[in-house]
């Protein structure tokens, strides 16, 4: 038998043991409280598809669906489930001060909405903010199911969150504030919510300074309380410090600011001032990411030709960089305008499976732009990244010794071309152009 046989005799055997496995952990929810049904979140990183880097605000029931029906067209069968609505969607808040929705964007109800996605085999997710909405914290609104009012739980020297968006702090020493999570953790359960992405949580990387640390922990309580399994995705750029309690009480946490360029560059992201960071920051992080929760690099914007702002060299690196590292594959761009020399990367499946494995790569050193990244799959073989950082041609090489000492024989595949490369002796060098990369699995 070849080695190339063997190898993949070891990953079938691999994936029989993990599927063995993953009834034990279905059986308990992310923090060991059993469910009343089998529920596991996040076993592995979310893919699919949100709405603010290529639509902002400019959101309705029909745009939604529409993207929604190519994703079901074209993505799904590659793992591509979630539909995610983000900024834009809410219009003040009801008679218990939790928000809902605009109805001349959705005048048939968020529930619709969710009711469609839901119909084409795929989640539904939103967008939200810790804190209470200003509109409540005006109206003084009662807390459903308590005989408090808004002004009774909140601390009104802090701002809810790091948006400055005038939003009530809730203060969780008062009797009513966890109970008004709850009722909100209720209405997203009752709309259909599979996937909460939670904005301007603090201390890091917002516009004032707050700390929502106590607010992750009673929202995650609460949706567990609805015995829905709600995604719960942290954002942005999330204090390192706190990085273990992100790691307790959500399914996923931003650890950059945002992708988007908004009015600093042409297109929707940009290599220099934009994705290039994530290749600072993200080797700290990989410690935290597991199943159920995980470093999330942001949206993938990849999928619209020129309008994305990177070349075909830079997408192919940002989707290699964010597959090592097992981050969320939630495409930022129009799925409605998808151009075909991109549709083939986003649905590479050898690199989805790669993101899908839940082993978050480490460079094996940053001295230099031209760098090597790898991950051990602990079955015999090693995914390997080699990046050119840099602005002019390059060679990058990966020293077997570096993957697992005493190896002297590698056999390669390379997983971009969707072919073996055959053994090669000690190393393998390769020439990249500025921002390229190459994507392998080295079996050793």
């Amino acid at each position: 038998m070849t080695r190339w046989r063997i190898g993949a005799a070891l990953l079938t055997a691999a994936a029989a043991l993990l599927a063995t496995g993953s009834q034990a952990i279905a059986d308990v929810d992310t923090h060991g409280a059993a469910w009343p049904h089998p529920v596991t979140i996040a076993k592995t990183p979310p893919m699919g598809w949100s709405s603010w880097s290529s639509l902002h605000g400019n959101i309705s029931e029909s745009i939604i669906e529409a993207q929604a029906k190519v994703l079901h067209d074209q993505l799904k069968d590659h793992g591509y489930q979630y539909v995610n609505i983000d900024a834009g969607w809410t219009a003040g808040v009801d008679q218990y001060g939790r928000s809902t929705w605009d109805t001349t964007k959705f005048p048939n109800g968020i529930a619709a909405v969710a009711k469609y996605v839901h119909g084409l085999g795929l989640k539904f997710g939103i967008y939200m903010v810790p804190g209470i909405p200003k509109a409540a914290v005006d109206a003084n609104s009662p807390i459903k199911g308590t005989p408090y009012h808004v002004k009774d739980v909140i601390d009104p020297t802090q701002p809810g969150n790091t948006a400055a968006d005038s939003s009530g702090k809730l203060d969780f020493t008062k009797p009513g504030a966890a109970a008004y999570v709850q009722s909100q953790a209720d209405l997203l359960a009752s709309w259909g919510v599979d996937y909460i992405k939670m904005d301007f949580v603090g201390p890091g990387g917002g516009r004032v300074a707050t700390d929502n640390r106590t607010d992750m922990q009673v929202w995650r309580k609460s949706l567990d309380n609805t015995r829905r399994p709600i995604h719960l995705e942290l954002s942005n750029s999330l204090s390192f410090d706190n990085a273990a309690v992100w790691q307790k009480y959500s399914n996923g946490w931003r650890i950059e600011g945002d992708i988007e360029c908004y009015s600093h560059c042409v297109g929707l992201t940009n290599w220099a001032v934009r994705a290039s960071l994530r290749w600072d920051d993200a080797p700290k992080w990989v410690p935290f990411a597991g199943p159920g929760h995980w470093n999330d690099l942001d949206s993938l914007e990849i999928g619209n030709g020129a309008t994305d702002g990177l070349s075909a060299d830079e997408k192919q690196s940002v989707m290699t960089l964010w597959a090592i590292e097992s981050s969320p594959l939630l495409l930022g761009t129009d799925l409605t305008k998808l151009v075909p020399e991109d549709v083939k990367m986003i649905t590479n499946d050898e690199v989805i499976a790669v993101d899908q494995a839940g082993h978050p790569a480490h460079p094996v050193s940053q001295a230099s732009k031209q760098q090597v990244w790898v991950s051990d799959n602990h079955n015999g073989s090693y995914t390997v990244a080699l990046f050119n950082l840099g602005d002019a041609p390059a060679t990058v090489t990966a020293n077997w010794t570096d993957l697992a000492p005493h190896r002297s024989i590698g056999f390669i595949r390379d997983l971009w071309a969707h072919k073996n490369l055959g053994l090669a002796r000690d190393h393998l060098s390769a020439t990249l152009a500025p921002h390229a990369s190459r994507l392998l699995t080295v079996w050793l």
